[in-house]
């Protein structure tokens, strides 16, 4: 029986990765990267020198012919992302599911191999109640948002979700508009040289990153109360 693993690699740190996906990984006939380049840095760090073969969110359904045969020839293979657990707000959720529906009678093991997110990592610092949360993934570009942030604001329990530097002052304005009550943290390269939390409005969030244009660059994950 073939197995299918699932490996979450480190979402800055590189130091965050568990022994057990190095073993996966060293182990496997063929790696899935989002980012063959990105993932080859920390194949390179910890001596792992198996193939790799890159899976996006812009791959043909040729490409995912291609891994589902393989797995019927009996390889072993783990999917990676460019970074954090592959599914979560990732073309990897994708696969598993042609996998999982290719396989109906479970002839491929999928296993998931643990490690960092930085839903997890950022909830587990927020200070916010966590005991009931909504991850939202990314936020439509425009469509549906407002809809989001009225829903937010009116629905008593803490809301996640990631957001990119360009998009992040926008977003905050319109925290601002339809929730300028609620606490707001946001996390800011989680793990990296310049990782940093900060707690607060949505208005003094937008100011404190209007004043510090270089505080608007980076990955966000933003909690909203």
């Amino acid at each position: 029986m073939s197995t299918f693993y699932v490996v979450a690699t480190p979402i800055g740190n590189m130091g965050d990765i568990t022994l057990r996906a190095i073993e996966i990984l060293k182990s496997v006939d063929l790696i899935l990267c989002e980012d063959t380049r990105e993932t080859k840095k920390i194949l390179n760090k910890y001596e792992i020198t198996t193939q790799t073969l890159s899976y996006h969110a812009q791959s043909k359904l040729s490409k995912v012919d291609k891994i589902l045969a393989l797995l019927e020839e009996g390889k072993n293979i783990a999917l990676v992302s460019d970074a954090g657990t592959p599914g979560i707000s990732d073309p990897g959720a994708l696969l598993v599911s042609k996998i999982k529906e290719y396989f109906r009678f479970d002839e491929v093991k999928v296993v998931p191999i643990p490690g960092p997110t930085a839903l997890v990592a950022a909830l587990s610092v927020s200070g916010l109640p966590t005991h009931e949360f909504t991850f939202l993934g990314f936020l439509p570009h425009k469509k549906g948002r407002d809809t989001l942030f009225r829903e937010i604001a009116q629905v008593k329990r803490t809301y996640a979700f990631y957001e990119s530097p360009h998009r992040i002052l926008k977003t905050l304005e319109s925290l601002a508009k339809f929730c300028p009550e609620k606490k707001v943290c946001l996390a800011r390269e989680m793990t990296k040289i310049y990782e940093e939390f900060k707690t607060g409005s949505p208005g003094e969030l937008l100011e404190y990153l209007k004043k510090n244009p270089i505080k608007q660059k980076g990955e966000f994950t933003v909690l909203v109360s």
